[in-house]
């Protein structure tokens, strides 16, 4: 068995420029970026990859390692990222590995006619990440009981926890609306929608709970526009906060839209 496998990135249409642009990329674990042509003027994005870790069995260990992982990922994304620069690309998952280029040449020519639809429809879109976080603590609080109404130490317990709940509604109903301001603008500007399991655990870094996570294909001339609406659906809005990021290569819409929710 070879040493190396064929860990590849995306599938793209061939070009006259696009050869020498990967070639220089660095790739995942380090190794050059090439392409594995196929039928129909279509590609894969592609690099040489040692056997030892990606391997079934190997690979199944190694995603267990965060710090492996993060690499990887960033690595991947590099290559897309670059790639998406010059021209439409599928952005295929993380750790997609053949055998060696023949068998990832076989799989891109059995499914020709889906890549080079696809890359057809996500041709001039990109993908904007929308994420919506709730966090009471930053809404208006408690207000203070006047001395002469001072409760015993279990009513007051009570009350705090009442209106904790309170706040606790309010955000969220407050977070509905701006869900709805950003959905309106998806139907105004996007040609899809994905939505993502909301973040939590160690995925969560950002502060507050995570409430929203959708991707919106965007097509690039209304980019703008649908940024600045989604930017504006917290305004005023107490302990609500949407985070917007992009553009990024579509990768939420790689396969079919009844596909795309994560």
């Amino acid at each position: 068995m070879s040493d190396l496998m064929t860990y590849v990135y995306g599938v793209t249409h061939a070009d006259a420029i696009l050869p020498d642009r990967v070639a220089a990329l660095e790739g995942v674990v380090g190794a050059p970026v090439h392409l594995v042509p196929g039928g129909d003027g279509l590609t894969l994005v592609a690099s040489p990859v040692p056997a030892e870790d990606f391997r079934e069995e190997a690979l199944r260990r190694r995603l267990e390692d965060l710090d492996w992982l993060t690499a990887v990922a960033r690595a991947h994304h590099g290559v897309v990222e670059a790639v998406a620069a010059h021209t439409t690309v599928l952005p295929l998952r993380l750790a997609t590995v053949y055998l060696d280029d023949a068998r990832a040449r076989e799989v891109l020519d059995t499914g020709r006619k889906f890549f080079a639809d696809r890359l057809t429809h996500l041709s001039g879109h990109v993908e904007w990440g929308v994420k919506v976080y709730v966090d009471p603590s930053a809404a208006p609080g408690t207000p203070a009981v006047p001395a002469e109404m001072e409760l015993s130490p279990g009513r007051s317990y009570l009350r705090g926890r009442r209106q904790q709940q309170r706040v606790r509604d309010t955000v969220h109903q407050a977070a509905q609306r701006a869900a709805e301001g950003i959905e309106a603008a998806g139907r105004a500007h996007a040609t899809e929608r994905a939505r993502h399991r909301v973040q939590q655990g160690t995925l969560a870094e950002a502060a507050g709970e995570n409430v929203v996570n959708d991707a919106y294909l965007v097509p690039l001339e209304r980019g703008e526009a649908f940024r600045a609406e989604v930017a504006r659906a917290a305004d005023g809005l107490a302990g609500v906060r949407v985070e917007i990021t992009g553009p990024w290569a579509p990768y939420s819409f790689a396969m079919a839209p009844e596909e795309t929710e994560a």
